[in-house]
């Protein structure tokens, strides 16, 4: 069986896996989700990336999954120690060198938008995150919105020189209304060289479609994952 280290997005918590951890431990695997630390202008990217591996201990056979803005995150943990493989779901893929409060101009994500005006670009977040979350939800994770990442964090620049040599996944969301999937599939392409693996749901999947999620992160197949966990 795997561990899964599940790492939030922006203005997230560890809760917002709790349907997908519920199925992967269905199947047998381990899950840690932490809360990544907020409500603190002075966090960095390497203080979230010690609080997944504080989190996750002496754990073996450990899949990273990142969604969103933890993109940033989960690769530095995969760089600092071994993992099987590095999931990013709907994820800002980052450059080396690049503060995540640049990466919205250096990725070209105002033009995606402006481009797929209609489906993106809404200050509503029921409209852009959650259009396709179950409204009991949605209400539940705003309810929940914490203040991460961090001024100190947005600011720093990336510091990995390269992307980890591990085996590297990207999920993409095909109804995602806040990073554009045209624009996804470009730069997934681009900055870590890999055809990403669709789904069709929003931007906050995890919510959405969990078992679907977890059907996806769990490579030997949903069949065979509660097989063992019978057994």
């Amino acid at each position: 069986m795997s561990t899964f280290a599940l790492i939030h997005g922006a203005g997230d918590s560890g809760w917002y896996w709790h349907l997908v951890a519920a199925e992967l431990r269905s199947r047998g695997h381990a899950v840690v989700a932490p809360d990544l630390p907020a409500d603190d202008d002075a966090s960095t990217l390497d203080d979230y990336a010690d609080a997944v591996l504080q989190a996750v201990g002496d754990r073996r056979d450990l899949a990273v999954v990142g969604q969103s803005f933890g993109a940033f995150t989960a690769p530095l943990v995969a760089a600092r120690r071994p993992v099987s493989s590095l999931v990013l779901v709907a994820g800002m893929v980052p450059a080396p060198g690049e503060p995540p409060d640049h990466w919205w101009s250096s990725t070209g994500y105002a033009e995606a938008v402006r481009r797929q005006a209609g489906r993106t670009g809404s200050d509503d977040p029921y409209v852009a995150f959650y259009h396709d979350v179950p409204r009991a939800l949605a209400d539940e994770a705003m309810g929940r919105e914490r203040a991460h990442p961090s001024p100190a964090a947005s600011a720093q620049p990336w510091p990995l020189d390269a992307w980890p040599a591990v085996p590297t996944r990207f999920v993409l969301c095909t109804e995602d209304r806040f990073l554009p999937p045209d624009f996804l599939r470009r730069l997934v392409q681009e900055r870590i060289g890999v055809v990403p693996e669709e789904i069709a749901a929003g931007h906050c999947v995890a919510l959405s479609r969990p078992v679907e999620l977890a059907d996806m992160l769990d490579t030997r197949g949903p069949a065979a994952g509660r097989a063992a966990a019978v057994r």
